[in-house]
């Protein structure tokens, strides 16, 4: 009995963190750049009842037992969002469809083999710098100038160029165009500006790698081959004027809220109903 208390506990728990995760996705709507977050749910690890089965339990007269599920992981979806025209000169969107020889991807950026091995879909991100010296990525291209010409994003930190230097432009940016691979040029004479310079476009080829720290930032934990710089020919461009809307659904953020509830409230009435049990057995049938 107390077992199943705790299976439905933890049900709870899982689905406190799946409502938490899809309130952050729908507060995000309307944040540039932003990424949706999935929750996970995992099985506890099977116990064994009996040994009656022999060396495969599972085979057995009882058969297998889950003792609940926790929410193990936040999975990224990195679908492109939609594509929002500001006009805006230091407004950017980055249009990512990176390919793999010999892979198809579905819509949601993910490929599987026939022998069931998973391969992720390649993005591109712009690079930031923290004030540690550390690079950071993003999607969000809502960028702006700081008093001493350096393109920032919105909580100051710059952004880099291909040289790994931020990115400086002195005078308005209304007289800059930022072409397709990132390329600063001069809008009245089509030349570049002084240093000839490109923004810093990094590819992450397994995104599921990456860490949210908020505010539309990642930070990169995987192995350092698995992060290199925007290639020529990648599928990688950049479109000035614009920014990429979040790629949450409303719609299905609102389904995955009422079933994340639903789910909340039976297990509420399990354990209300274990309580009633245990109340019988130790005040009733205790007595007798």
């Amino acid at each position: 009995m107390l077992r199943g208390l705790y299976t439905a506990a933890s049900g709870m728990i899982a689905q406190q963190r799946r409502h938490d995760t899809v309130t952050n996705n729908i507060a995000n709507l309307n944040t540039p750049g932003f990424k949706v977050n999935n929750t996970a749910n995992r099985a506890f690890p099977e116990m064994l009842l009996s040994a009656i089965g022999g060396e495969n339990a599972a085979q057995g007269p009882i058969g297998r037992l889950n003792t609940g599920v926790f929410a193990e992981e936040n999975l990224l979806g990195m679908t492109q969002g939609d594509m929002m025209e500001t006009d805006r000169s230091q407004d950017m969107a980055i249009a990512s469809d990176i390919r793999v020889d010999g892979v198809t991807f579905d819509a949601s950026g993910k490929s599987v083999d026939e022998d069931g091995n998973v391969t992720y879909q390649p993005q591109a991100f712009f690079t930031v710098q923290t004030p540690d010296g550390e690079q950071r990525y993003t999607r969000n291209g809502s960028f702006q100038t700081a008093a001493d010409g350096t393109l920032v994003n919105a909580d100051g930190l710059p952004v880099l160029g291909a040289d790994g230097q931020p990115i400086v432009v002195q005078g308005s940016w209304d007289d800059v165009t930022v072409t397709s691979d990132g390329r600063l040029l001069d809008q009245n004479t089509g030349l570049p500006l002084d240093g000839d310079p490109q923004l810093m476009l990094t590819r992450v080829n397994n995104p599921n790698e990456l860490i949210v720290e908020g505010n539309s930032l990642f930070r990169y934990a995987g192995e350092p081959d698995g992060i290199v710089p925007v290639q020529a020919g990648d599928g990688v461009e950049i479109r000035q004027g614009f920014l990429e809307r979040s790629n949450v659904d409303a719609s299905q953020s609102m389904v995955d809220l009422m079933s994340a509830l639903r789910a909340y409230e039976a297990n509420q009435k399990v354990i209300q109903y274990y309580d009633s049990s245990l109340d019988k057995a130790v005040n009733d049938v205790g007595k007798i």
